[in-house]
């Protein structure tokens, strides 16, 4: 604990903050039941007070100036536009933009004020009052005003993408109460979670140069946009490079979420389309940091002079954070894939264990949850509390193994030997009406052949991807890997126009208004939604309603456990891996703080560690 100063008043306010409702571990104020907080907390209390100058995992004194080269996450990207459905935006974006409030490096469901210097909430969270910085402008010189966030919440309302939306979806109206002032009147009651969702994903974009001839918030644009972060995007190339530039008198530098970030003076960040010349790239110097996503370069590719030298680091990060379920996503809306037999035979056939011990260097953690890495996944069989949930349902949920067995994954003994998963898998077929007939798996009705694509806009997976089909054309079905540009790509996954597709669902903790956006029957046929397999469940509704209706931690993970278990034995994906920890490789022009924060969200996202610095400015 940070900045409270005497001793002696500890014990007094440690009583004070257990009896408060959740609001804020320090609080700037509290009259006629409403708090004046400087955080927020989904569930119990943010740990660091008002007084706090910088995070723990923060070097409040690191060196300003340098250059970070980067190179792209993604293959290519053709808007800067991160708002509106259409386009494919680089996640690099987070650079420019000043959100309401910051999530905490360290704490799950915390967020501090940033733009939103005081938040003011009422006991019963039916309103939420944001009073901004005064002092924030945009880098036009342009104030932020609360009209600047209402047209951003517009934006999204009219044309965002459908995980914005549901963000901000309890907000019945946002209501300006001045120029710095701002009150959003909620759809809900009593729940601290949709407050913070909404505080993190708030934001303003300037209404005045929105407005201006030729531009339109609901397209894509690669115009460097206005905005009012620590950076200013000072150059687009679409879909091969972006400069950055560090604001130098940025208004809001002496923050609590941004002291002794954002170090850089140019960001730059390079898009390579090719895996294998990205990471020759980097071991010729043309950039600096790397997040390494392959376990066979991590494991063997870094013996090379630079490394040896001591010239670039490998630094293998821990990461508490909740990860997202990497799977083959199966299309429901698919006829052929429309019955959960046919998608549990489909897992028997991809041989995990196999491509850990040949393909994966034995680096990873299968998947075998929606929520993978934390304390909402179910573990073995129901609880009796679990089970209590699940029978009110027993009428409504088709297998009846959700009641009584822990979801495992099909596995093997990874000798490529697959017979008994693939007897698994035919008897499995046969019962949902697909036969073996000379050697192809048809239709026993139709005569109709089965047939797979894996959709994919690179070739990463690809290695992964065909022994798997070695396996299924086993099984007698046809598959094929369709390599497509990143705009098809996008247009395919959007309008779900695939079989199947490799997705990883990134969740926050504790999930929250997401969950609708990848699992709800209303998102099923929502374009660009999450929900790409198609669930349309009555039940998985249901369940989805009372985990975001649930008024404390225990219960939300007791519910999110029980939904967790229908949705794995709807047999929706393929599970594929999940890495607790992150891979860092960099050259020795950078230098970081003593400790990392415990969850790696922000790098992941990024790719920019914004706590570390240049060593030669």
């Amino acid at each position: 604990m940070a900045g409270w100063g005497m001793r002696v008043a500890l014990a007094a306010l440690a009583a004070w903050i257990l009896a408060m409702p959740a609001v804020a571990r320090a609080a700037d104020g509290r009259t006629d039941g409403v708090t004046v907080a400087h955080g927020l907390a989904q569930f119990g209390a943010p740990a660091l007070g008002p007084d706090t100058t910088h995070p723990p995992y923060v070097n409040p004194d690191a060196p300003k100036g340098g250059t970070v080269r980067l190179s792209g996450y993604w293959p290519s990207f053709d808007s800067v536009n991160d708002l509106v459905v259409r386009g494919i935006p680089p996640l690099s974006l987070a650079l420019i933009h000043d959100p309401l409030t910051m999530i905490a490096g360290d704490e799950l469901g915390v967020v501090y004020g940033l733009l939103a210097r005081t938040i003011e909430v009422p006991d019963d969270r039916s309103w939420v009052v944001f009073n901004l910085d005064p002092r924030a402008h945009f880098h036009d010189g342009h104030p932020v005003t609360a009209e600047d966030v209402v047209f951003m919440w517009r934006a999204v309302k009219d044309h965002g993408r459908p995980l914005l939306r549901s963000f901000l979806a309890p907000i019945e109206t946002l209501e300006i109460l001045g120029p710095h002032r701002l009150k959003a009147h909620l759809n809900t009651r009593d729940d601290m979670r949709p407050v913070v969702e909404i505080a993190k994903t708030l934001r303003p974009e300037p209404a005045h140069w929105w407005s201006a001839e030729g531009r339109d918030i609901s397209r894509t644009t690669v115009e460097p946009p206005l905005s009012s972060g620590p950076y200013r995007m000072a150059a687009v190339e679409s879909g091969r490079s972006i400069r950055y530039e560090r604001i130098r008198d940025y208004w809001g530098g002496d923050l609590l979420m941004r002291r002794g970030q954002y170090n850089f003076d140019t960001v730059t960040v390079d898009f390579y389309r090719d895996l294998d010349v990205r990471f020759e790239a980097f071991k010729a110097n043309a950039y600096d940091l790397r997040l390494e996503i392959r376990s066979q370069w991590w494991v063997t590719g870094y013996d090379f002079p630079a490394m040896r030298d001591g010239r670039v680091t490998q630094l293998t990060i821990p990461a508490a954070d909740p990860l997202g379920p990497q799977a083959f996503r199966l299309n429901t809306r698919r006829d052929k894939l429309a019955d959960p037999r046919v998608r549990e035979a489909l897992g028997y056939l991809f041989d995990f264990e196999w491509t850990q011990r040949n393909i994966l260097y034995g680096q990873y953690t299968r998947v075998a949850s929606n929520f993978p890495n934390s304390d909402f996944a179910a573990v073995g069989p129901p609880t009796p509390e679990e089970r209590a949930i699940l029978d009110s349902y027993r009428d409504r949920i088709a297998d009846p193994r959700v009641f009584t067995e822990a979801f495992v994954p099909p596995g093997t003994d990874g000798s490529g030997a697959i017979r008994d998963n693939l007897r698994r898998a035919l008897r499995l077929f046969r019962a949902a009406g697909w036969v073996l007939r000379d050697g192809r798996l048809v239709n026993a009705d139709s005569g109709e052949a089965m047939t797979l694509e894996f959709l994919d806009r690179s070739t990463g997976l690809e290695r992964i991807i065909q022994p798997y089909i070695r396996n299924l054309e086993r099984a007698g079905i046809a598959a094929t890997f369709r390599l497509v540009d990143s705009a098809q790509y996008q247009s395919r996954l959007d309008e779900y126009d695939f079989d199947i597709v490799t997705v990883n669902l990134i969740f926050y903790a504790p999930p929250g208004p997401g969950l609708r956006t990848y699992y709800s029957s209303a998102a099923a046929d929502d374009s660009g939604s999450g929900n790409y397999s198609g669930v349309r469940d009555p039940v998985v509704d249901e369940l989805l309603e009372r985990v975001l209706a649930a008024k404390s931690l225990d219960e939300v993970m007791l519910l999110t456990r029980v939904l967790d278990r229908v949705l794995l034995w709807g047999f929706y994906m393929v599970p594929q891996w999940y890495l607790n920890e992150v891979w860092v490789a960099h050259w020795d022009t950078i230098a970081r703080p003593e400790r990392f924060s415990r969850l790696q969200f922000q790098m992941r996202s990024t790719g920019l560690p914004v706590a570390w610095w240049a060593t030669s400015p």
